[in-house]
């Protein structure tokens, strides 16, 4: 069931393009949909060929957030969501957004209609956020007397302020693409954000993978780090594995003759 909720293509130029199929929900996340969230993470994550993943919903929505229906009429009922593998950082639910971090290729969400709850925690754990003007945007959990528990502690505050994210998780208001792109909650705007990802990501694709990869490693490990030295020093152990490796050889040349670089998939997922 959970093939038939998430399709994952993969083109020749490395873009994977992952897309939520539940058009008569607006692809609100049940059980199966979880699933094939994490599967798709999980298979590209270990995919040395993908240089960039473009996620969006198919039809009108991108994620409509948690179908409580269908866990309440299911074995174990909401509890399944906070379950937690000994061997992992994140519960259940929480891995369909924190899992994209762990995706070496920069991730690019692509929102319109509408983007709640879950489903808002979903695009905001990827990379990049291009978003309809006319999308809605929501941190919803406050109507059904709940905090958002989705990694929204592992991506908001790289976003905006704290006195943002506390307005709009108390009011659970819906915000349109634009005032979100203005808010910082989106990187920017497009009247067709498919189009537009798939553009970034095709773009992406033709930079050095191994610095893409090591670009993303670094801003996720020190974004929001008080640790000063221990930054610094990342950006050096990360520099330090990329010189004079193939791809950065690779970069150099074609910088310097004009030429299209051939580049060859990193020695690591």
């Amino acid at each position: 069931m959970s093939e038939d909720r998430v399709r994952v293509r993969v083109s020749d130029d490395g873009v994977a393009t992952v897309t939520m199929v539940r058009t008569d929900k607006h692809n609100a996340l049940d059980p199966a949909m979880f699933e094939g969230l994490q599967n798709a993470a999980a298979q590209l994550a270990g995919d040395r060929s993908v240089r960039a993943v473009v996620l969006h919903g198919d039809g009108k929505s991108f994620c409509s957030g948690l179908d409580i229906a269908s866990f309440m009429s299911g074995d174990g009922g909401v509890g399944v969501l906070l379950k937690r593998d000994e061997d992992r950082v994140a519960n259940f639910a929480q891995r369909v957004a924190y899992d994209w971090s762990l995706v070496p290729a920069p991730v690019i969400a692509a929102v319109h209609g509408n983007c709640f709850g879950g489903g808002l925690q979903i695009a905001l754990g990827a990379d990049i956020r291009i978003c309809a003007p006319d999308a809605r945007l929501s941190i919803m959990e406050v109507k059904w007397g709940l905090v958002p528990d989705m990694g929204i502690t592992q991506t908001l505050p790289r976003l905006v302020p704290v006195d943002v994210a506390k307005e709009l998780t108390f009011t659970g208001r819906i915000v349109s693409g634009t005032e979100a792109a203005a808010l910082g909650l989106v990187t920017r705007t497009s009247d067709d954000p498919l189009a537009a990802a798939t553009a970034l990501a095709g773009e992406i694709a033709q930079k050095s993978p191994d610095a893409v990869r090591a670009a993303k490693r670094l801003y996720d490990e020190t974004w929001v780090s008080a640790d000063v030295r221990g930054a610094l020093a990342r950006e050096s152990e990360l520099q330090t594995g990329l010189i004079g490796k193939p791809n950065q050889v690779a970069a150099v040349l074609a910088g310097m003759s004009g030429e299209e670089p051939a580049f060859v998939d990193p020695e690591e997922s």
